[in-house]
């Protein structure tokens, strides 16, 4: 770490940390935590990214984009709507999955916008550019 990221003096604002302390609901940042690390996993993202970008998808075109087995799709899929970020619903022998709400296509939407704002400015682009 940089000498220049870190305080150089202990200078602490007990009002502001108060504040902050009421304002933070442990419990909540607990559920949060959990729900991205079951995002911190590539063929998850890719999924949701499908979902983002199509609205619904089978559990057998997951499968394939994701070049893995039905089975190993499936148990992604559960995981995802475990934790509340995906929906299915079963039409005939076939299983649809869409996400869950307008947040969570937002909060992947958001997510894509801003890692392409790192990859631009790690290679000198500029957002106005594009």
């Amino acid at each position: 770490m940089k000498q220049e990221e870190v305080c150089e003096v202990t200078c602490v604002d007990e009002e502001k940390v108060a504040r902050l302390q009421a304002s933070i609901d442990d419990a909540k940042v607990d559920r949060m935590a959990v729900m991205f690390k079951g995002l911190a996993d590539k063929n998850r993202m890719k999924v949701l990214q499908a979902l983002a970008a199509e609205g619904e998808i089978c559990v057998c075109d997951a499968s394939h984009l994701l070049g893995a087995s039905t089975a190993s799709t499936s148990h992604h899929l559960r995981y995802l709507r475990k934790l509340g970020l995906v929906k299915y619903r079963k039409e005939g022998k076939l299983v649809y999955y869409s996400l869950e709400d307008s947040h969570v296509e937002d909060m992947i939407k958001l997510a894509g916008a801003h890692q392409q704002e790192i990859s631009d400015r790690e290679t000198g682009h500029s957002v106005m550019e594009a």
